[in-house]
């Protein structure tokens, strides 16, 4: 599985931090998320499928 985040799209809510912190981080100057690595650890997989679903925006893509 490959994650990515829209950033135009992202409005930095922070819920995929909440459901995924090993896979998500928040840019500490305008607070947009991106994911730690495109490629999402299988036993993370279940945690970013729900950030994805979480996200208000619908900014994060899963490939």
């Amino acid at each position: 599985m490959n994650v990515s985040v829209d950033r135009q799209v992202c409005q930095g809510h922070g819920l995929c931090v909440i459901n995924a912190p090993d896979s998500f981080e928040l840019d500490d100057v305008d607070g947009k998320a991106s994911p730690v690595s495109s490629v999402v650890p299988s036993d993370q997989e279940a945690a970013v499928a729900e950030a994805a679903e979480s996200c208000p925006e619908q900014a994060i893509v899963i490939e």
